[in-house]
């Protein structure tokens, strides 16, 4: 994945996440789906026979699985070091069984795997991309011992990286009277701020707990509120991260790293 050094509002980086609570990938550039999400974001979940999701808000295991993804076969590698390594063409009804037998075994729970090739599995379902700012990730990364920017970029699971603009600058699309950006021809609109789960607490490679990561996130959060944003749009301090929508209009068009970014009314 190659990374824009610019000094000017730019994409930075586009993550998708093809199966919801595994590893991310990152892409060149993703199309808008009908729904308004990015092409093979959550396109995949696992369920359990209550029909709930398998998500890290539910279980520190998915910080055992490693996976990768070839969106042109639809192909899932899957890993975990105390079952073993995998393949699954998740196009096809055999093999999307023999992944949630698989993936059963890891999580202890029967498990469905099901597609959404409209709009996949996010939490938020009439929403749209995720958004934040590298330069939030290296604040916020910045305020605990041990936490890299990748890494917080992990904890986050943002869709849009943009860079070339200061930290909690996707803050200001939310509120009274806020603005929306465009990027390559899209347009998002800011719809509500992220508020975070446990994930973000966790770190990425073991699922262990970073100490004390939701006290002081709350105490720097409330530091360093921008004067931009519209706090009346924010529930409480332990929220980071646009959650955005594209207006229908642009549904179909593609978002790509290096795409300018620009404030609009």
């Amino acid at each position: 994945m190659r990374l824009c050094l610019r000094t000017v509002a730019h994409i930075e980086r586009l993550t998708v996440y093809p199966v919801k609570a595994l590893d991310g990938r990152d892409v060149e550039h993703s199309t808008v789906l009908p729904g308004g999400t990015l092409a093979h974001d959550r396109e995949f979940a696992l369920f359990d026979a209550d029909g709930d999701v398998v998500n890290g808000k539910r279980t520190a295991r998915v910080h055992d699985v490693t996976t990768t993804y070839d969106p042109e076969t639809r192909t899932l590698g899957a890993s975990v070091p105390d079952v073993g390594r995998e393949q699954f063409a998740l196009d096809t009804e055999s093999d999307r069984v023999r992944a949630a037998e698989w993936f059963g075994d890891v999580f202890d729970v029967d498990l469905t795997i099901v597609r959404d090739a409209d709009r996949g599995h996010v939490d938020r379902r009439e929403m749209g991309p995720s958004v934040v700012s590298t330069a939030t990730l290296e604040t916020v990364a910045g305020w605990f011992d041990d936490v890299t920017v990748d890494g917080m970029r992990r904890r986050l699971r943002a869709n849009v990286e943009v860079g070339g603009v200061p930290a909690f600058w996707e803050d200001r699309f939310v509120g009274a009277d806020a603005p929306a950006f465009e990027a390559g021809g899209v347009r998002i609109e800011g719809v509500t701020p992220c508020g975070r789960c446990v994930v973000p607490q966790r770190d990425p490679e073991t699922g262990d707990r970073t100490p004390d990561f939701r006290e002081r996130f709350i105490e720097r959060r409330r530091e360093t509120f921008p004067e931009w944003a519209d706090r009346d749009a924010f529930d409480h301090f332990y929220t980071l991260m646009l959650i955005g929508r594209v207006p229908e209009a642009d549904r179909g068009q593609s978002l790509a790293v290096g795409d300018d970014v620009t404030v609009v009314t």
